[in-house]
């Protein structure tokens, strides 16, 4: 008689049985991305930030509808001006979801699991990608109806909004929570990545200002600058797209690049 060994089946193997999602050990990448947009609600604090960018949203619709003129209660002008607290809390959401495995101490069994870091990480900023259009795209639907309220109070109304306007607003949420997605892989410390997320492009942004022989290079590496005519300009010139480029590259693109470095070579203990 020959006997069969069956070799045991550890917790990375015996996750894959039964999945029509996954293939031979290895979880899919779209299947990472729902575990973390549901990541980005399990916790008290994503939990929270959703609610309170939700009602931030809905308090711009009312300030439009009660304290704007009536020819700037139009579908841009409410839906533009509802977005603004969207860019300013969703990247934080970004940064708590590239610090949680660390903040949580979750990080050994998520790369036990997932061993391959840099999928991970991809999954985190798609979910965080996701979430921003998710974000615009709501905020559309609150602004339709914000509009119709002010068609009948005797606002503008008017729903003029160009696919390059609209375009470019959705680009604007993505690439700020990007950039806090960024942060957050680059420092992996919530409360520091949140800090620093906000406090040096805002000391960057005042010293352009007051420092005459930083103005010129304030114009191509602020990003507050250089991203204002995704969310404010009827149309970009060649030139606004070559500055917004340059800022994108300096504040999202090497802080994510040298992230994703930290987190593929950082020991989980």
């Amino acid at each position: 008689m020959t006997a069969v060994q069956t070799p045991p089946i550890g917790p990375a193997a015996a996750a894959v049985v039964g999945d029509g999602d996954r293939t031979l050990g290895k979880i899919s990448l779209a299947r990472l991305t729902r575990v973390e947009l549901r990541k980005l609600a399990d916790t008290r604090s994503g939990l929270w930030m959703l609610i309170v960018i939700g009602l931030a949203a809905a308090a711009t619709a009312v300030i439009m509808l009660t304290a704007a003129s009536d020819e700037e209660q139009t579908y841009a002008g409410l839906l533009t001006f509802g977005l603004l607290p969207t860019s300013v809390l969703l990247p934080v959401l970004g940064i708590l979801s590239m610090t949680s495995e660390w903040s949580q101490r979750t990080a050994l069994t998520t790369f036990t699991l997932v061993p391959a870091r840099g999928r991970v990480v991809g999954a985190k900023l798609l979910a965080a990608a996701l979430i921003a259009i998710a974000a615009t795209v709501a905020a559309a639907a609150l602004s339709a109806a914000a509009n119709l309220i002010a068609i009948g109070t005797g606002g503008d109304g008017s729903w003029h909004l160009s696919a390059d306007q609209a375009g470019r607003l959705l680009v604007s949420q993505v690439l700020f929570v990007l950039m806090g997605s960024a942060f957050g892989a680059l420092l992996m410390n919530s409360p520091l990545a949140i800090v620093l997320y906000f406090a040096i492009p805002t000391v960057w942004s005042v010293l352009g200002q007051l420092v005459g022989w930083l103005e010129d290079a304030a114009g191509w590496l602020d990003l507050n600058v250089t991203s204002m005519p995704l969310m404010e300009e009827p149309a970009m010139s060649a030139g606004e797209w070559a500055r917004l480029g340059v800022s994108v590259a300096v504040w999202v693109a090497l802080p994510l690049a040298a992230g994703t470095v930290r987190v593929l070579r950082r020991e989980v203990s």
